[in-house]
């Protein structure tokens, strides 16, 4: 008896919750998924293309996650061992702040096959939406995706605000709503 041969683990990015914005390739990984794990943020809606895949709620709410991000590794891990298609579903790109590295590390350890299905971050989207380019030629050639909080310490992790408040033209904070008096006064700081 051979042993089983493992599945995979897409790690999906959702998009920036309107549901027509997620890509193709994110619905096609949902279609064939046997478990989708998901975020608060990835759009609900979405699930309705895998009906029959098993469903995790992994959704993280500041001081309250469903389940650790440790435990959201062993999870992944665990259904691609049982030879499963495991998508998991996060808001936005799964690399930009949404802990995809992490996951794809813990998924390389194990030896488990995976794939990134990238996808439209609020970053660009939330912006464009509102009509602000984060670039715009002879305007803004620059722009910085900023982390509004850090969970390990009370440290915000920007280090240097003068340099950041200079050296960029279009500043993107995600996740800093409770900071916001706090960057504010340390961008203006900053001059």
């Amino acid at each position: 008896m051979s042993a089983q041969k493992p599945g995979i683990v897409y790690l999906v990015g959702a998009g920036p919750g309107d549901p027509g914005l997620i890509t193709l390739r994110a619905v096609e990984c949902l279609r064939q998924a046997d478990v989708v794990v998901y975020d608060r943020l990835a759009n609900r809606y979405l699930l309705n293309y895998a009906p029959d895949a098993e469903w995790i709620d992994a959704g993280k709410m500041p001081e309250h996650h469903k389940l650790p991000q440790e435990l959201i590794n062993q999870v992944l891990v665990e259904h691609a061992s049982q030879g499963r298609v495991v998508v998991r579903l996060k808001g936005g790109d799964p690399f930009v702040f949404g802990r995809g590295g992490e996951e794809a590390a813990a998924l390389a350890a194990a030896g488990i096959p995976f794939e990134i299905v990238p996808g439209i971050s609020s970053a660009i989207a939330a912006p464009a939406y509102a009509g602000i380019p984060v670039t715009h030629r002879n305007l803004a050639c620059s722009t910085a995706f900023i982390t509004g909080h850090r969970s390990t310490t009370q440290d915000d992790g920007v280090g240097d605000w003068r340099c950041l408040a200079n050296s960029t033209d279009t500043l993107v904070f995600l996740m800093g709503i409770h900071n916001l008096p706090r960057i504010v006064e340390q961008l203006l700081a900053g001059g």
